[in-house]
């Protein structure tokens, strides 16, 4: 029977005075077995809410009252509440085959299910996709969906992805567009299996069979050291360049006849083939920003605008590498808590306060970095210098600042503990712990974590007195 676990209760709150209690099973809400937390937002929305709990082993009916539009006031452990669905896909580019052994079970979980999909923007190939599942999506307005396509010729997707019903299951994607459903697609390019002219083919069945997804991202595999895949190689400057050449023509057709570029390339390829970032408008509405396109753009942008004394309110991370796996409902599912304090604030080195401020990253993101710390310098009043760490946690092309582990950043911190401030970009931690499990108490060394946006490290280097 689908189970959920009360985390915490907003005190004060309609379900506080109704009794609930932090540990509380939750089995079912105004007579329903719910299977996740689309549902049980649904009933939670009542005016009345009638709650089947479980409680040391008694079971107890708890009627919470309260005002229309008002929140119940509960966070509970998970968004899903049933199985997760998982991915029977065999696809060799899935990085969950990639991971080393001894981390969490549940980062070593595939899921291919659409509401972790419309939760938290995970892809999903359709391949586990049914009947059921569409007319949900359709009545309760799920919407938006991610979609995992990487090709549109179908001998060629069930071979990406190692499953025949990879064949037919973007069936499903012309029926979501069909009915209205705002879906974003992925393209994950494989050099010598999905790019070149297979490439070609599958933007060109986007725009024949997909014209209406909202847009496509094109992103390139990744490679830890723990690969086992004899096909899997990383991309060479020329073919990412080759890429962004594809791309750029494709835009221009997209806009030809759609009115819109669609399509749009991650990050790194820009990064691999040593080109510049497009302008922001070329962008458009930055839909995929949390698939690493545009990221360094908006960045930069923030950046911009809070050196020259403008309002911007960054967004930073929404949600990190599996963010879901360690039960963080998503936004708007949840009851509100105390916000984050994102900057941790320590006592730095004895002696160090004014003298640098270094600002931990990946290695790609020291080269989004170079070119502007003289500016950073100029508002902190000392020195700011980019100091990537190596991933040996992961290997391979691993490079993002997200999949940073503390152990890494530990060893760095060891090797040459830096003067001054030391700064870390929150999209390395979910709920304050790193990927291998590690905490900020693990690193060593005093560490200040700041937003992951450019606003965030504008404010973050203003000279303080406190800090003198």
């Amino acid at each position: 029977m689908p189970v959920a676990t009360v985390v915490s209760v907003v005190p004060g709150s309609p379900a506080d005075e109704a009794g609930i209690l932090a540990g509380d099973e939750v089995h079912g809400v105004n007579g329903e077995a719910i299977r996740d937390v689309i549902r049980y937002q649904l009933h939670a929305d009542e005016p009345r809410v009638e709650l089947e709990v479980r409680r040391e082993g008694a079971d107890l009916a708890v009627t919470v009252d309260k005002a229309p539009g008002a929140a119940l006031g509960i966070e509970l452990d998970s968004a899903v509440f049933d199985r997760v669905r998982t991915c029977d896909n065999h696809c060799s580019f899935c990085f969950i085959y990639q991971l080393p052994k001894g981390l969490r079970r549940s980062l070593y979980l595939k899921d291919d299910d659409y509401r972790l999909s419309f939760l938290y923007g995970n892809f999903t190939t359709l391949t586990r996709f049914t009947e059921a599942d569409f007319e949900r999506v359709v009545t309760e307005g799920l919407s938006p969906l991610y979609v995992s396509i990487h090709a549109t010729d179908p001998e060629v997707r069930a071979a990406l992805l190692r499953n025949p019903r990879g064949a037919m299951s973007l069936r499903w994607l012309r029926l979501l567009l069909e009915a209205g459903v705002e879906v974003h697609g992925q393209l994950v390019i494989c050099p010598g299996l999905n790019d070149g002219p297979v490439l070609d083919d599958t933007l060109l069945g986007i725009l024949d069979q997909y014209p209406g997804l909202a847009d496509v991202g094109a992103v390139p595999l990744g490679i830890s050291a723990f690969n086992r895949e004899a096909e899997l190689r990383e991309h060479t400057p020329a073919e990412a360049a080759a890429v962004l050449d594809t791309i750029a023509a494709w835009q221009e057709r997209f806009l030809a006849v759609l009115g819109r570029r669609m399509v749009f390339a991650a990050d790194e390829y820009y990064l691999m083939a040593g080109r510049p970032f497009p302008a922001a408008e070329e962008y458009e509405a930055f839909a995929q920003h949390e698939n690493g396109i545009g990221m360094a753009r908006t960045f930069w942008d923030e950046v911009d605008a809070a050196l020259a004394g403008e309002s911007v309110d960054g967004e930073g991370p929404r949600s990190g590498f599996f963010a879901w796996v360690d039960g963080a409902p998503a936004d708007g599912y949840r009851a509100p808590r105390t916000a984050l304090e994102v900057r941790d604030r320590r006592a730095a080195a004895p002696g160090a306060v004014g003298t640098a401020v270094t600002l931990l990253t990946g290695a790609y993101g020291e080269r989004v970095l170079a070119g502007r710390l003289e500016e950073l310098s100029a508002r902190a009043g000392v020195p700011v210098v980019a100091r990537p760490v190596a991933n040996r946690f992961f290997g391979g092309n691993t490079s993002v600042t997200g999949l940073l582990t503390g152990g890494d950043i530990a060893a760095e911190l060891a090797r040459r503990p830096p003067p001054g401030r030391v700064l870390l970009p929150d999209v390395c931690l979910s709920r304050g712990r790193f990927l291998d499990g590690t905490t900020l108490d693990d690193l060593g060394h005093p560490v200040e974590v700041v937003g992951t946006d450019g606003a965030s490290l504008v404010r973050a280097l203003e000279p303080a007195p406190a800090r003198t």
